[in-house]
């Protein structure tokens, strides 16, 4: 066979272009897809894994943070911006993807990062503070849903994010993935009982808006006052009768379309950015 002058390598032959074709055709002509790898079992003492550049950078830069462990590829190392893994202040390991797949599962988009840390301890209500917009859910346990409403309330500047202690994701990673480094920004509330928790946010100033399709007024007419406090239930069920009872209004976003109802976390997205509107326009 032949050199190529250049580089010193054997030139493409006909017959070696045949062959590719060949195996190109009994594959369908794509890739061989990855082995399907199951997640490992969760970490000892209580410790959550992190994953994905966004939300391991926000952690890394979460002073509140515990984090025991850092695992990560040359290429997320980059593009993390971490110049020297062996400064770091806890256990730091240059890894191939392979080895963080084997512990977040194939399926997970980690790209190249995961850490281990103690997750971040959720705060009483009494430590609220002055935030004049919170987003409380009633019972929602999809994580992704809550990360990506996490995410929205961070982005339109929710002070807070008020759940209940049973019947809500812990934090995890599916859960901090999907709110892409938002968890790191936002405090996080746990109430025993929902109910309670309105009545002492209407001592505080808050008006509560729960949003439901068949809501009597469009979102926009029920906003009044300095403070909103937007509620959310679950997908399917919607609010519970006792929290449809409590807030201050019932609420329905006005949509035009054939479908009448949103995601959770798309209808917490447009009803963040209406209420933010309205609080900007009152200053």
């Amino acid at each position: 066979m032949s050199k190529d002058n250049k580089t010193g390598t054997p030139k493409d032959t006909h017959y070696a272009r045949l062959r590719r074709a060949h195996r190109d055709f009994k594959s369908g002509g794509a890739p061989r897809p990855r082995p399907v790898v199951a997640p490992a079992e969760h970490p000892a003492d209580g410790l959550v894994r992190l994953y994905g550049l966004h939300t391991v950078r926000a952690a890394l830069d979460n002073p509140r943070r515990r984090i025991r462990k850092l695992l990560v590829t040359r290429n997320a190392q980059e593009r993390l911006g971490i110049a020297d893994l062996a400064a770091l202040p806890f256990e730091s390991e240059l890894v191939e993807p392979r080895a963080i797949d084997r512990i977040t599962g194939s399926e997970a988009v980690h790209q190249g990062a995961l850490l281990e840390a103690e997750p971040l301890k959720p705060k009483a209500l009494s430590a609220l503070g002055e935030t004049p917009l919170v987003i409380v859910l009633d019972q929602v346990t999809d994580p992704h849903n809550v990360g990506a409403v996490m995410r929205s309330a961070v982005a339109f500047g929710a002070g807070a994010l008020i759940t209940t202690s049973r019947h809500s994701p812990h934090e995890s990673g599916v859960l901090a993935k999907s709110a892409s480094g938002a968890l790191e920004h936002i405090d996080l509330i746990e109430v025993k009982n929902l109910a309670d928790a309105l009545g002492q946010l209407h001592e505080a100033g808050f008006r509560t808006i729960g949003l439901d399709s068949d809501g009597p007024a469009e979102l926009e007419a029920t906003f009044a006052g300095g403070r909103i406090a937007l509620v959310l239930g679950a997908e399917g069920k919607g609010l519970r009768q006792k929290t449809r009872e409590t807030v201050t209004a019932l609420a329905r976003l006005d949509i035009p379309g054939a479908i009448r109802s949103l995601n959770v976390s798309n209808a917490a997205a447009v009803a963040l950015y209406a209420a933010r509107k309205f609080l900007a326009s009152s200053e």
